[in-house]
């Protein structure tokens, strides 16, 4: 009797959550014209896909399993569920038929019921599994699923994302190697200063340096340079100069 309380109230949450998703993922093609309700990563990433299902796919399934191993052992779902899992199945979903992005992506209406679908089976899956699943074996499964998921986040996927902006071109290869070598050594992770990067290298490939991408690359060095100083990394990279200079001149002596 439980699992169906928790199945019915999956249902119900899974299709709301995916619901507004969707419609507000897409709903942030069409900004400023209309009011978006999604984040800019979330964008961002969609973008990188390119409109390819089988892209968008992969990239919601590398962050499900970390979500399943999230719920597994903390019974909590992160935030990737809402923001880079059901977004991008959604679009999948939509882009097996159709690979027109203005016609399936770009579509509030249609992004929304894909997603509502999606949203659907995503959190019924991951409750009733979570809840079915006996605590004995939840330090397993988290020993298990929770190293690979992290393997999976940090190390596949910023390599996909650097090779994907490779091939995208030359500016999107600069651009993306760039700001994705920041990222990793301010943030820990190289994929959003790869989508940055993408994002930034196909504007200038497609209207060029306009006021628009020269905006957009000032808020981009602005987010790195208070992400690093909030994050203590001047202060770290200075130290360890100076351990290295210490170790240089010790050596010598």
């Amino acid at each position: 009797m439980e699992i169906l309380i928790i199945a019915f109230k999956s249902i119900i949450i899974g299709g709301l959550c995916g619901f507004g998703v969707g419609a507000g993922a897409a709903r942030m093609f069409h900004a400023p014209t209309y009011q978006g309700m999604g984040a800019f990563r979330t964008l961002g990433e969609l973008n990188s896909c390119e409109g390819d299902p089988a892209a968008h796919f992969s990239l919601g399934l590398g962050f499900f399993f970390n979500a399943w191993a999230s719920s597994v052992a903390a019974g909590s779902f992160t935030q990737d569920v809402d923001h880079r899992i059901i977004p991008n199945w959604g679009a999948a979903l939509l882009l097996v038929k159709n690979k027109n992005v203005a016609e399936t992506l770009h579509d509030p209406r249609k992004m929304a019921i894909a997603s509502t679908i999606v949203g659907i089976l995503v959190v019924l899956f991951l409750n009733t599994t979570t809840s079915a699943i006996p605590d004995t074996l939840k330090v397993t499964a988290t020993n298990v699923l929770v190293p690979a998921a992290n393997l999976l986040v940090a190390t596949v996927m910023p390599v996909i994302f650097w090779l994907a902006a490779i091939d995208a071109g030359r500016r999107s290869g600069f651009w993306g190697t760039l700001f994705g070598g920041l990222a990793q050594l301010i943030m820990g992770n190289a994929v959003p200063g790869l989508v940055l990067g993408i994002l930034i290298g196909k504007g200038v490939d497609d209207s060029g340096w306009n006021r628009v991408m020269k905006m957009m690359l000032a808020a981009v060095i602005i987010l790195f340079v208070l992400s690093g100083y909030f994050r203590g990394f001047d202060a770290k990279l200075i130290k360890s100069f100076q351990d290295s200079l210490s170790y240089w001149f010790t050596a010598r002596a």
